[in-house]
């Protein structure tokens, strides 16, 4: 008897050829978790106009790869939702590395009808003690509000489709606004709700450290503070996501 498709692990790209491996295989070999769980799983990888190796890479390492031409993460994340199959989506960064641990807890919330939505704390794997400080002050904040980071998104696939996926007039914080209409559209009515995993974070890369200056970060924070809706639509503000630097 085949095992029932329960998780699609979506993976969106651009230009990953240094991490994409590692990940991958993280990615892998955390989800016999899913497989110890008799469930079924897949990976597929949204090459989102990369022009380096990545979706040679992503293929190579046996995922389904689809592409999306225009680059934003988005869009990335919505077409290779449309390829997916898994009544459950879970949406990693091709940065970032979960463990078998950490997978396992998310396949318990998928045995659970109260859940809709849930993230995952982060850890990251580089940085100064000022960068720990400000992942640790999220992380608190996350689990507070039940806020879920981008790196890590476990949603209802029927869900998901239902509120039409992430809005794209947004290039940052689309994780955020996608679990305010989950909640108000679905939720409320399923009476379901969203959970933050925080036994095992995630581990996601710190290379943003080292690619961009405390002060651009610090510009960036402060607008998103003062005017969010206004930075997170505009492709510019966000340049840190789309600048091709790595």
């Amino acid at each position: 008897m085949s095992q029932r498709l329960a998780i699609s692990i979506v993976v969106p790209a651009f230009n990953e050829e240094r991490l994409l491996v590692e990940s991958l295989r993280a990615v892998k070999a955390a989800a016999a978790a899913i497989s110890d769980a008799g469930l079924g799983w897949e990976l597929v990888v949204c090459d989102n106009n990369s022009t380096d190796r990545t979706a040679e890479i992503a293929r190579s390492e046996g995922a389904k790869v689809v592409f999306e031409p225009v680059n934003q993460i988005g869009r990335a994340r919505n077409t290779g939702a449309a390829a997916a199959s898994g009544e459950w989506l879970l949406f990693i960064d091709a940065d970032s590395q979960p463990s078998r641990e950490l997978l396992a807890d998310a396949v318990e919330l998928t045995r659970r009808r109260d859940v809709l939505l849930a993230g995952a704390t982060v850890a990251l794997d580089a940085g100064d003690l000022a960068a720990r400080a400000v992942c640790g002050l999220w992380n608190t904040v996350s689990r507070l509000r039940r806020l879920v980071a981008g790196s890590f998104i476990l949603v209802r696939t029927a869900a998901f489709r239902e509120v039409g996926g992430f809005d794209l007039k947004f290039f940052a914080g689309e994780e955020l606004d996608l679990a305010l209409r989950l909640q108000k559209r679905v939720g409320r009515r399923e009476k379901q709700r969203t959970v933050i995993l925080h036994r095992h974070p995630l581990v996601t890369s710190a290379r943003k450290l080292k690619l961009y200056s405390k002060g651009e970060m610090g510009r960036f924070f402060i607008k998103s503070i003062f005017r969010p809706m206004k930075t997170a639509s505009s492709r510019d503000e966000c340049s840190m996501w789309y600048d091709g630097r790595r």
